[in-house]
Parts: structure tokens; C-alpha cells; sequence
């Protein structure tokens, strides 16, 4: 996950495993829990489409802070 500070506040965050997966919060740990949200439902999104999923191997959990 990718979080960034937005210019008018608040956080964007983004999933580059998951493309088009975005959320955004008022403070990081609102950010972090909306794309939890957003996770799942991209998933859900994925299967009812008979698209892979990606396996738990191919995803590492990191978060990426960038600066202002």
C-alpha cells in the first residue's frame, strides 16, 4: 500500500497489486481502514468476475509513507 498526504488534507491510499483500488481518510488510520474496505470489495469484485485472486504468497504486507 502506498499512503500519501492529500494537498487539502487527509490521505489517499493506494494498492498497486490491485489496480484501481483507492481509498482515502481524514487521518492515516482512517485511510488504512477505508482500503481495508476497498480491499475486500475489489476482491469480492474479482470473484464474481472468474478473475484470479492474487495468492497470499504473491502479496507482502508493507505501507509506504511519502513525504510532503
Amino acid at each position: 500500500m502506498i499512503l500519501e498526504p492529500n494537498e487539502a488534507g487527509g490521505y489517499t491510499v493506494s494498492v498497486p497489486l490491485l489496480p484501481g483500488c483507492i481509498s482515502e481518510g481524514d487521518t492515516k488510520e482512517e485511510a488504512l481502514a477505508n482500503v481495508k474496505e476497498a480491499i475486500e470489495l475489489y476482491m469480492e469484485s474479482l470473484e464474481a468476475d472468474g478473475e484470479p485472486i492474487p495468492s497470499e504468497e504473491s502479496i507482502e504486507e508493507a505501507v509506504v509513507e511519502v513525504p510532503v
